[in-house]
Parts: C-alpha cells; sequence; structure tokens
C-alpha cells in the first residue's frame, strides 16, 4: 500500500514529536496489516471496536471487509478491543480484494486523520529502547538526504540495508510481506497469506519478524551478542510489491511496511567461510544456550557473523554474532538445526559462569516478558520456550555439555525414517502418563482420550485417521539401539539395556510403519541451490510429533511435572550409555583446536 504523504520526513519532525503531535492523550496507536501485507496505522478512541476499525480500513483502502477478522496473535477479536496494547499491529485476515484495481493511492478523511505516519515508528515495547532510537535517527538522517537502502541479495526473502548520511550500513530490515510464500515477496516464492504456515510448517509466513525481536529480548545482557533488534513500522519507495499496476507504474511510490529492524554488524566473513577451531569456546557456549532456550531451527554457518579483531592488537582472535532468528520459537516441538553440534567447542563442559547463567533463568518471567513487550507472540511458542529452557536448565544441572543437550533435541533417522528425539520421547510419555492419569478418573470417561496422540499434519494427502495419527510408546531410551547391541558381546550392562529396548521397539516400529507411506519433504528447487545448509535443506519435516496447543492450563501444568520427573532417569540413561560408548568417540571431540 502507498502512502499518501511522506510529511514527517520532508518537515524534519521526529518520530516522537510527530507521534505526540497526531496522538491525543488516551489513544492508542495501532497498525493493522492486511493478509497482503497492506499497513495502516491508525489511532484508537476509547469507544472504537473491532467494526469500526474495519469501517475505517473499508474506507481508507476501498475494499470489502465482510467475511475477514481481525486477529491479535492467537486471538480472533470479535468487537472488543480493550486487550489491544498499544502500538500494536493487528492482521486483517481473508480481505478480497481485486487485482485489477489495487488502490495503490487511498485516500479519505479516516486515512489522513489515521496515518500521518513517521518514516519509522517502533513497535511495541522493547529492551534498550536507546540504542533503538539511535539506530532510528541514523537511518531517518540519511534518507532524508537521499541515501537510498541497498536490496540484500541473497537469502529467500527481502531484506534491505539502510545506511546513514555517510552511505555506510547501519541496520538492515525485512518486511514481513516479503518472506517466504508471503504476497510481496520479491524473488518469486509466492503463493500464501499472511499467517499461514510457511517455510517452516509451525512458523506462520509473516511471524518472523516477531522471532527476531523475541531472541534480542531474551539474550539478557548481551550474553549471547544479539544485535539490537526491533519491529517497526517503516516507509520507503524501495519495497517491493507484487501488484500488476505497480508494475505498470512505473513512478515510485512510498510504500509502509511492518518489518524487522536490526542493527547492522560490520564483519569479515560468516562461520560458513571460516574455520571454526579459532571461535572461542565461551561464545559458541552462549549461541549454543540462546539456541536451545529459543528452538531454533535455523542455525547455519551462515548465520554466524565473524569479525577479527587484529585492529585491536588481537591476532588470531575473533568475535561472532548470532542473527537470522525467524525460524526459533515454534508454534509445535520442530527438529532444530544447531551447526555447533559437532563443533569441538560444544563438548567442552560449561563453565561456572554459563552455569550460573543457566540457573537464573526464568521461563515463566520470559514468558510474561514477552506477552508484554510483543503480545502477538502465539501462546504455543511460549509454551515450547518455557518447555526447552526447563530442558536446558535440568541437563546442565545433571552436568551434560552443550553438544549432548543438543543431541538430545535432534532427530535421527533410521532406516530412512525419521524418528522423535529424545526430548520428544520424554514430551510423549509424559503426555500418556497424563492420559492414564485421566482413563482412571470417572469423569473423564466422556473426555477425549487421544491426548498423547500426536498429530502428523499431512492435510494433503488423503489419508484416513489411523495413518494420520498413532499411538506410541516412547522408549526408555531413543537413538541408542544400534550401539548397545554392538556392545553386547562385550559388556553385560549393555546387553540388558539393549534387552529392555527391544521389549519397546515394536512401538517404534510401528510409528516407522506409519511413516513410510508419509511424504516428508520433499526439497524445494530453490533450496537445491543454496550456499549454506538451512534447516530447510536438512528436512522441513511435515510431521509433528508433540505439539502443545492442545493442552489447557490446567493439562499443561500437569505436563510439566510429569516432563520434570521424567528428565533425570532419561538423563541417567544417557549417561550410562555414553560412559559405555566412550571408545567409540564421537567425531569432533578428538579435533584439535
Amino acid at each position: 500500500m502507498s502512502m499518501a504523504v511522506f510529511s514527517s520526513l520532508a518537515d524534519g519532525v521526529s518520530v516522537e514529536e510527530n507521534r505526540k503531535k497526531c496522538k491525543p492523550a488516551g489513544r492508542r496507536r495501532i497498525f493493522v496489516q492486511t493478509d497482503t501485507g497492506c499497513v495502516l496505522a491508525m489511532d484508537l478512541d476509547r469507544d472504537d471496536n473491532a467494526h469500526t476499525v474495519k469501517r475505517r480500513l473499508q474506507i481508507c483502502l476501498n475494499v470489502p471487509v465482510e467475511g475477514s477478522s481481525l486477529i491479535f496473535g492467537d486471538k480472533v477479536l470479535k468487537n472488543d478491543l480493550s486487550a489491544i496494547q498499544n502500538h500494536s499491529p493487528l492482521l486483517l485476515s481473508r480481505m478480497h480484494r481485486s487485482s485489477s484495481s489495487p488502490c495503490l493511492s487511498p485516500t479519505g478523511k479516516d486515512f489522513q486523520q489515521g496515518d500521518q505516519s513517521g518514516p519509522i515508528e517502533i513497535l511495541c515495547q522493547c529492551k534498550s529502547l536507546a540504542k533503538i532510537k539511535q539506530l532510528v535517527e541514523e537511518i531517518i538522517e540519511g534518507v532524508k538526504i537521499g541515501v537510498d537502502p541497498l536490496p540484500v541479495s541473497g537469502g529467500l526473502g527481502g531484506a534491505y540495508y539502510f545506511r546513514n548520511n555517510n552511505g555506510v550500513n547501519v541496520a538492515i530490515v525485512k518486511p514481513t510481506d516479503e518472506e517466504p510464500f508471503a504476497p510481496n515477496n520479491p524473488k518469486g516464492l509466492v503463493g500464501k497469506a499472511l499467517g499461514q504456515p510457511g517455510l517452516k510448517h509451525s512458523v506462520r509466513v509473516g511471524e518472523t519478524g516477531f522471532r527476531e525481536v523475541a531472541a534480542y529480548i531474551l539474550d539478557y545482557d548481551h550474553f549471547a551478542n544479539v544485535p539490537p533488534t526491533a519491529l517497526v513500522k517503516i516507509s520507503h519507495s524501495i519495497f517491493n510489491t507484487n501488484s500488476v499496476d505497480a508494475k505498470i507504474l512505473k513512478s515510485k511510490k512510498i510504500v509502509s511496511k511492518i518489518a524487522s529492524c536490526q542493527q547492522f554488524i560490520p564483519h569479515d566473513f560468516d562461520a560458513s567461510d571460516h574455520g571454526t577451531s579459532n571461535f572461542p569456546v565461551a561464545s559458541v557456549h552462549r549461541i549454543g544456550i540462546l539456541d536451545i532456550r529459543i528452538l531454533n531451527t535455523d542455525r547455519h554457518g551462515g548465520n554466524i557473523l565473524v569479525r577479527e579483531l587484529k585492529a585491536f592488537g588481537r591476532f588470531g582472535e575473533v568475535e561472532i554474532f548470532p542473527i537470522d532468528h525467524g525460524l526459533c520459537l515454534p508454534e509445535n516441538l520442530e527438529d532444530p538445526y544447531f551447526e555447533w553440534i559437532h563443533w569441538p567447542q560444544a563438548s567442552i563442559p560449561f563453565s561456572k559462569e554459563e552455569l550460573e547463567y543457566i540457573e537464573k533463568l526464568d521461563p515463566y518471567k520470559d514468558s510474561e516478558m514477552l506477552r508484554r513487550q510483543l503480545p502477538m507472540i502465539r501462546e504455543a511458542c511460549l509454551r515450547v520456550l518455557i518447555l526447552c529452557t526447563t530442558f536446558l536448565k535440568k541437563a546442565s544441572t545433571f552436568g551434560l555439555c552443550l553438544s549432548e543437550i543438543g543431541e538430545m533435541m535432534t532427530r535421527e533417522f533410521h532406516t530412512g525414517v525419521e524418528e522423535p528425539s529424545e526430548l520428544e520421547f520424554v514430551c510423549l510419555k509424559a503426555k500418556r502418563l497424563i492420559s492414564e492419569m485421566e482413563a482412571l478418573s470417572p469423569k473423564d470417561d466422556a473426555e477425549e482420550n487421544d491426548v498423547f496422540q500426536f498429530d502428523m499434519d499431512c492435510k494433503e494427502l488423503s489419508q484416513d485417521s489411523s495413518t494420520n495419527s498413532c499411538m506410541i510408546q516412547p522408549p526408555l531410551q531413543s537413538g541408542f539401539g544400534d550401539s548397545i547391541e554392538e556392545e553386547e558381546e562385550e559388556e553385560i550392562k549393555g546387553k540388558r539395556q539393549g534387552e529392555r529396548m527391544a521389549a519397546k521397539m515394536p512401538n517404534v516400529s510401528k510409528l516407522s510403519m506409519s511413516l513410510e507411506n508419509t511424504a516428508l519433504y520433499e526439497k524445494p528447487k530453490y533450496l537445491k541451490s543454496s550456499g549454506h545448509k538451512t534447516a530447510g535443506e536438512q528436512l522441513a519435516s511435515s510431521v509433528t510429533f508433540v505439539e502443545f496447543s492442545d493442552m489447557n492450563d490446567e493439562k499443561w501444568a500437569l505436563f510439566l511435572d510429569k516432563f520434570q520427573e521424567l528428565l533425570y532417569p532419561t538423563f541417567s540413561q544417557r549417561k550410562s550409555v555414553t560412559l559405555a560408548q566412550k571408545q567409540n568417540q564421537r567425531l569432533g571431540t578428538s579435533c584439535q583446536f
């Protein structure tokens, strides 16, 4: 959607001054984005409701809004808007508009009064607001004197380097409507509306920007070096729109977008272009700790920036920065991709400082903080955060190192079939125990008994319900069956563990059988040419073993209790097997720094 004016740039009005000027006291400012990417900022009075917001959008955008819904995170807003916080983004879903008349220059009194926006407005609350404001000021100064942003050639989505008045890159901006599969993707990867499942099934199109900000917010004390990141509404003519009329009209239009805005980090290369042997152990541990907490499904070498410190007289030393966190905090437990899992630094035990940092983490306070600062984050994502942080805290207390924790979270393939990770097996067993408890209760006779079933998320396949979901009883140990059988002749203890596992294996075989006819994920052509091994290249699986959105608050609390009860026995079993396999050392632990 084109903005009518870019007045604050021409007048030199700051963001804060412009906001105070156009928003009387007692009002809330919101940003409504349609599922095609159009954005409109508007001020709400106390008596405004969903109906008045839709009517204003219909007038401003000249489109019908019948049958559409206003969505705020998980919530579909029926009429009351009292729960909406100031500077929150809303999604207007299922709004149909004619491609022949996209109304690129909206007019009307409501629009003029409701969208007197500056070039950049910060959405929601965020930490280190001073750093974000300084970044915004640099961008405004550069744009004001005519320093245009530069499109980023790499990646699957639209991204832009914004520069200061000296032409130096200061920020990278990623519009939500230019993500892979989003309506205005500049690289041809379109076909879905905002809010639909995206590149990863449990990360929706248009919601990766929220996750970029969440990773920065959760990086307390700049522990992992995540660059300052904010969610913004930003306006410029550089942004892409796939409207047919916009391509015909050669004149540049000022386009407004909701985007993540991250400080640009000057660097020499990324981890995929450089050996990892001189990476500081502490830096690798800190990035790994963050990735585990947020269940990062796309930590590859290309999104770890490396800066040499020779300019500071520290030859041979480097500093590393993690970026691109758009595929973290999925709505369900996913198979993560941790490139550091085979780095030698990951096999070194945590330091005292790192253990103290992990011990201080409070996943419940983290989730409450995200609800306040990023209220559009879905509740299922916060449950993933709570579960993974709890798992990290318990595992580190037990003495597991970073690589061991990462391995327990990562799925394995046996005879070409993907099996749940050890973490997922624990979750499935916890769900099964809850189901058994409910089955013993007379009041639950009429309730659902499929709590511990998992949805295969293969809606496109015309399979019956017996194929799409299956009952499994997780084994005491996962991923060690073959290794234990190799130890049978050498150690009696290993043989007994193998026999116990064999007693459980029929259920795993049943799981494998159910997956044989399931199309896991055929790697798209556009990923085959990628220079980096992303999570999507490894496996963008359509299989969901564990999901949390099907549990109410009471059942979720009970699940967490059972989950934590099962962790220490699982850790003990893993340690005993690891000790038995000590002579078969994992590749990477014997590498030299």
